[in-house]
């Protein structure tokens, strides 16, 4: 399902309209008292790898590694340093982590300085820093330029990526889905369009239902370009003030087959922006991929947006924002979902015998 919504709001996207315009860009001072936080066992153990904390520290940094199995454990990280007078917060982690420090630093007026040092890093992507070279992003400590970004809010907590619910949020549970999120994402898919498991969704804006009972809904800190339902596209700009939100509602396999020859123009597959979206269920709690870790929540669950309520400072010269609308390699993505359509009928009728 998630290929299948990847093809037919991603083509939609793809096919018109040009590309919004970049970013704006602030001079920005250099920071007195840099504070940043490292987490050691991200993305492979990068921050080893790159000698991001004697880096770190060399151009003035405070550094604290963060401990435990998980690099976790606080809640608010770096509000301890505000309170010693930090005046920027540096993190070089994932983004359920940087995500954490956005909320504290956003709560500050504090600049935030993000150091790709994560698996994947989709925010730092999207903030268009080089992803290939960790090391390259402390150059915001010495020759910066600052942005204004939006935040997404789920239930009192910062997300800077996407909270995903229904089947994709199964996914995010899988310990596999933190090293190889679309791998995983497309393992686990037969089985999960196969049982129909989980809460009834029902997803409203402004107090209409647009949606009820999708199998799939993801809400992104701004749209992503491609109407990515696995959240792993590119957003051009962080600072548009929205949501992006995506749902697919596919109730057999004939309407998966048929969306991928009506991919454009598909009435299974919503894709809108919002300032504000409730996800309600049938459930008293429901199962939320927030930035990648799996969270139980509460039901209904409000998402938000923060207009411009982050600062971050990244290097003046950096790769950029990637091109927005990216070569998509359309048959291999038809091959996917045929596969997981047939995956399904064959399952189907084991079980009818």
């Amino acid at each position: 399902m998630l290929a299948v919504a990847a093809v037919a709001a991603g083509r939609a996207a793809l096919t018109g309209g040009r590309p919004p315009a970049r970013p704006r860009e602030a001079g920005a001072p250099q920071q007195q008292h840099p504070f940043v936080i490292m987490n050691p066992r991200s993305g492979g153990g990068k921050v080893g790898k790159f000698g991001l904390e004697s880096k770190a520290a060399g151009l003035g940094a405070e550094v604290a590694l963060l401990e435990g199995p998980g690099g976790g454990g606080r809640r608010r990280p770096g509000a301890p340093a505000l309170d010693a007078g930090a005046d920027l917060l540096g993190v070089a982690g994932g983004d359920g982590t940087q995500a954490l420090v956005a909320g504290v630093a956003a709560g500050r007026d504090v600049p935030m300085m993000v150091i790709s040092a994560g698996t994947r890093n989709h925010f730092a992507l999207d903030l268009g820093l080089d992803r290939d070279d960790p090391a390259s992003s402390l150059d915001a400590l010495t020759d910066p330029v600052e942005l204004r970004i939006d935040l997404g809010l789920i239930g009192g907590r910062t997300f800077v990526n996407n909270a995903s619910f229904g089947a994709y949020a199964q996914v995010v549970q899988s310990p596999a889905y933190r090293d190889d999120k679309s791998g995983t994402a497309l393992a686990m898919l037969p089985d999960l369009l196969t049982g129909l498991q989980g809460a009834h969704l029902v997803v409203r804006v402004g107090g209409q239902v647009i949606l009820d009972g999708p199998q799939a809904v993801l809400v992104s800190n701004n749209p992503y370009e491609t109407g990515d339902i696995a959240g792993l596209g590119r957003r051009a700009r962080l600072d548009q003030g929205v949501l992006g939100i995506v749902g697919v509602k596919i109730e057999n396999a004939g309407q998966a087959a048929g969306l991928l020859r009506r991919a454009q123009r598909s009435r299974h597959v919503t894709v809108l922006t919002a300032r504000d979206v409730v996800i309600d269920a049938d459930q008293p709690h429901i199962p939320v991929g927030i930035d990648g870790e799996s969270v139980l929540m509460p039901t209904p669950v409000h998402c938000t947006i923060r207009p411009l309520a982050l600062r971050v400072r990244v290097p003046r010269d950096r790769p950029g924002v990637p091109d927005p609308r990216p070569p998509m390699d359309w048959t291999r993505l038809r091959h996917q979902a045929l596969t997981f359509t047939r995956a399904k009928r064959a399952d189907v009728a084991v079980r009818k015998q």
